[in-house]
């Protein structure tokens, strides 16, 4: 490891408990605060993320979430009644910027949140958590408002596969932290580099391109770092993560869509042939399943013109 990161680890990661919730509380101040929720069918745990974050930060004694938004992505359950429900504002991702058509995936719902939020710093949690803590938010969201210096914040967490601690994370250890250990070193220190909790400062968020799917966490990671540097980054750990885990399949398209995003801040060339084919038993023997991978990324929202004009209005 790089005797820069060395030196970051010790300055820049911290746990939550390093900042308790009234020193979070004191140094707010004027700084307002939105979380967002990305959903899609997620009926069965959203509710219960925004009933804490409701109950224990969005209080008359406790301030510290201005805004909770939760973003539906094209939901086919009860997501949306359920998330408004328990008192999240829900916005359809379709009903925002409407002159430009949204496409699937997560980064696409990720970036246009920023239209629709208004908070200084933006917290973005991901719907599919169980047994949610209100640490998650608390966690990442604190050194923004202590630190000045502070400009992006990853939760770091142990991630079980089912009941086996600390093996959770597989397009972590087998994609991501290859590519970045590889190619940017200087962010090598950081635990969950693709982990969906994460905070930034809007100021930060509206200058950085978006991968519209799942590239979007490395992408802003990476892309981050050449904009403010490695000091304006941070990690902290939140505890433990469950959450929803994905086949195989579905970890090998989000495995190629996190290696074009790569590809693209390395080269910035064109990828030969931007498909993934897979293979499934059907009732003939293995059948191929191919995959377009997520090549689109939008620029960043201080861009957009409605974002310029909503900010002068």
């Amino acid at each position: 490891m790089l005797e820069e990161v060395e030196r970051w680890l010790t300055r820049r990661s911290w746990s939550v408990s390093d900042r308790p919730l009234e020193r979070v509380l004191a140094a707010k101040r004027g700084t307002t605060v939105s979380v967002v929720l990305p959903a899609l069918n997620e009926e069965a745990t959203v509710g219960d993320i925004v009933s804490v974050i409701r109950r224990e930060l969005m209080t008359g004694a406790v301030p510290l979430v201005d805004e909770l938004v939760v973003i539906d992505s094209g939901s086919t359950d009860r997501t949306a009644e359920v998330a408004a429900a328990a008192g999240a504002r829900v916005v359809a991702r379709d009903d925002i910027l409407p002159r430009i058509p949204a496409v699937p995936g997560k980064g696409e719902v990720l970036w246009r949140s920023l239209m629709v939020t208004s908070g200084d710093v933006v917290c973005f949690v991901d719907a599919d958590l169980r047994d949610f803590s209100a640490d998650f938010v608390t966690g990442i969201v604190g050194p923004l408002l202590t630190d000045p210096d502070v400009e992006f914040v990853k939760a770091m967490y142990d991630r079980p596969f089912g009941d086996t601690p600390g093996q959770g994370g597989r397009v972590t250890e087998l994609v991501a932290r290859p590519l970045l250990n590889l190619h940017w070193p200087r962010l090598a220190g950081f635990v969950q580099p693709l982990g969906g909790e994460y905070a930034a400062r809007r100021s930060l968020l509206e200058r950085l391109p978006f991968p519209v799917g799942y590239g979007v966490e490395l992408g802003l990671l990476v892309d981050a770092l050449h904009t403010v540097g490695l000091d304006a980054l941070a990690q902290v750990d939140v505890g433990v993560r469950k959450h929803r885990h994905q086949d195989g399949q579905a970890l090998g398209r989000m495995a190629a869509a996190i290696y074009r995003t790569a590809q693209l801040r390395l080269s910035r060339g064109h990828l030969v042939r931007p498909l993934l084919t897979q293979f499934e038993r059907g009732e003939k023997g293995f059948e191929p399943r191919t995959y377009a991978v997520d090549t689109e990324e939008r620029p960043p929202i201080a861009e957009i013109t409605e974002y310029a004009q909503r900010r002068v209005a």
